[in-house]
């Protein structure tokens, strides 16, 4: 008995584990940038403090097909996670069977007194276990656990990215709107003031000349509609199709809209002194992590293949020639067996397996290592392009109160005559491009906050 057990402590010492260690990464202390705000809940669309954003994006979360692919994809991990940890448990199956024959009498084989014609019946109870002394069978375990794992990090990502893209889609369209919107009102002016105009023409007041040029700044104005009018449409279906909604919902219904414009920009989001070791939860960092622990556990499995397998099986039943005597102690069987099998040759086989194993766990640690780069590269672009695109719209802002002011008095000028129609509609002309250019400012700044919170990881 003490043998025995010395030498399974033996055969234990000799198991193969995987052994990994995260690779060392050289990472900044804290963000270069930063500002006092941060959404701790992560549904950190909340910041933009729209009701209507808030409800698009948890539609798109429950509907898009991306995000139901993805956790589709996490049901498939988890059962082939159950499938791996079956090995570690004992197989028991039931089996029965009953048969007739006729055995020759013209051979000489057949025993005196046994019948040419035979009935036969069976049921067993059969038990197999393989003792997973190498780890093998450990290993696989370890590597569907991690890539259970990374399923789950890949659908965080998707729906992170998804909720970025209709951030970014939303802010478009009321963009968008707010664009035709200025222009609707300008061209209002624009009409108005040509239809006074024609009067002052018809008075002698001013020339075919003025007239014309007013005729063609309206027509000018009034070109930019539909082209804006379309790209609203075009964004609007897009969001409907990013949300999940039916066909009949794309092409019919629209997307609905705040009840006030969206005037202010949206502050940055990260606290001073935030440590970039956060930064390693982002979705796609986890992911490839748990791809290197998988292909790290993989090739554990292929070492432990070098070693023998040992089983143990058994059965348990009954066995006669008569149903009715089946179930009596007579008619009992059974029997144990253990068995070792020992890879001798394979072809080449089991080494391939190995340096396969190997060169999967090589490229996962390269994927690894390229995605913090990317990520940490990701970052600083989205600190950069939020803080940047804040300052463009306050400059914008200004642009636009300084040509108001500039039109008011050109108008001014314009009644009192002081000066011509031309410097009036330069300052009109102004205006119009201040304020489209100020509403294009206030939505690429919303939409760098959404992907700097996409950079974060949430």
């Amino acid at each position: 008995m003490l043998r025995r057990a010395l030498l399974l402590l033996l055969l234990a010492g000799c198991a193969v584990r995987p052994d990994y260690q995260r690779p060392p990464v050289e990472l900044p202390a804290a963000w270069k940038e930063s500002a006092p705000r941060f959404v701790e809940d992560g549904r950190w669309w909340r910041i933009y403090d729209d009701p209507v954003l808030d409800r698009l994006v948890e539609e798109a979360l429950a509907q898009n097909s991306d995000v139901l692919v993805a956790a589709a994809r996490v049901e498939e991990a988890g059962a082939l996670l159950g499938l791996a940890q079956s090995g570690l448990r004992p197989q028991v199956e039931a089996s029965a069977s009953a048969g007739r024959s006729l055995s020759s009498s013209a051979t000489g084989l057949l025993p005196p007194g046994v019948p040419r014609e035979r009935d036969n019946t069976r049921a067993a109870l059969g038990v197999s276990y393989e003792i997973d002394v190498f780890g093998r069978l450990r290993a696989a375990t370890g590597a569907a656990r991690a890539e259970l794992a990374a399923s789950v990090a890949v659908r965080d990502a998707v729906r992170l990215s998804l909720a970025a893209r209709v951030a970014r889609s939303y802010g478009a369209l009321v963009a968008l709107d707010a664009q035709v919107e200025v222009t609707h009102r300008v061209l209002a002016s624009r009409e108005e003031s040509l239809a006074l105009n024609r009067r002052r023409r018809e008075a002698g007041v001013i020339s075919d000349f003025d007239l014309r040029q007013f005729e063609a700044e309206t027509a000018t104005v009034r070109a930019q509609l539909p082209p804006l009018e379309r790209d609203r449409d075009v964004e609007e279906a897009a969001l409907a199709v990013l949300v999940g909604r039916s066909p009949r919902a794309v092409l019919e219904d629209g997307i609905e809209r705040p009840q006030g414009a969206q005037a202010q920009p949206v502050a940055a989001m990260v606290p001073q002194g935030l440590p970039s070791e956060l930064l390693l939860r982002r979705p796609d960092l986890v992911e490839a992590e748990q791809r290197l622990i998988a292909a790290n556990a993989r090739v554990a499995a292929a070492r432990a293949a070098y070693f023998p397998s040992i089983t143990l099986s058994g059965v348990l039943g009954s066995e006669s020639a008569e149903l009715s005597d089946l179930f009596t102690g007579p008619a009992g069987i059974w029997s144990i067996v253990a068995g070792l099998a020992q890879p001798i040759y394979a072809g080449g086989r089991l080494d391939a397996q190995r340096d396969a194993a190997r060169s999967r766990e090589r490229a996962a640690l390269a994927q690894y290592q390229g995605a913090i780069r990317n990520a940490f590269g990701e970052v600083r672009q989205a600190l950069v392009t939020q803080a940047r695109a804040r300052e463009s719209y306050a400059a914008q802002s200004a642009r636009v109160g300084a040509l108001q002011e500039t039109v008011r008095l050109a108008r001014l000028r314009y009644a009192n005559g002081v000066t011509s129609q031309l410097e009036l509609l330069d300052a009109e002309r102004g205006l119009l491009a201040a304020e489209t250019a100020r509403i294009e400012a206030l939505r690429a700044q919303r939409a760098a906050v959404a992907d700097l919170f996409r950079a974060l990881g949430g």
